[in-house]
């Protein structure tokens, strides 16, 4: 029964209940909840310009998760590949800004961690676009043109398994 509740959870979040251009309070407190009611495993992509807001909404979600380690949550742009410990599993955050070419993954083991982690947050999800798996939950966030401190968002939510 809990899983239905969060899995309903999830759906509003991802529809109706998404702030569709989210100031920086608003859009944490809709990735805390996004987080809170992930199921385990997710993949969730986070697109959009530099300085959008991606990382801010990665933070945000891993709060919702429960990883304790917040100031952790950066940017992996020079990393590649980030880990948080939560208690529901390991949150890899993996930002694919630097690669060229999708044979890049590759190298990052990039199909072990789509199959087996928990939860991966994938900014510049583009440079993988054809090797995420279809229940995919697509997260775009844009600069507002007519208000500096807001952001647009756009969810595509996941499709059935």
């Amino acid at each position: 029964m809990a899983a239905d509740t969060s899995a309903t959870a999830l759906s509003h979040l991802l529809t109706r209940g998404a702030p569709r251009a989210p100031e920086r309070d608003s859009l944490e407190a809709w990735g805390r909840a996004v987080g809170a009611a992930l199921p385990v495993p997710a993949v969730v992509t986070l697109e959009g310009d530099l300085g959008s807001g991606k990382t801010t909404l990665a933070r945000a979600i891993c709060a919702g998760l429960g990883v304790s380690a917040l100031g952790a949550v950066t940017s992996p742009t020079f990393s590649l590949v980030q880990q948080y410990d939560s208690p529901r599993g390991p949150v890899v955050h993996v930002d694919l800004y630097r690669l060229r070419h999708e044979s890049e993954l590759e190298a990052l083991g990039w199909d072990e961690l789509v199959a087996t982690a928990p939860v991966l947050l994938v900014e510049w999800p583009e440079r993988a676009r054809h090797t995420l798996p279809p229940e995919t939950i697509h997260i775009t966030l844009a600069h507002d043109p007519t208000h500096a401190g807001r952001r647009v968002l756009r969810v595509a939510p996941q499709r059935a398994r």
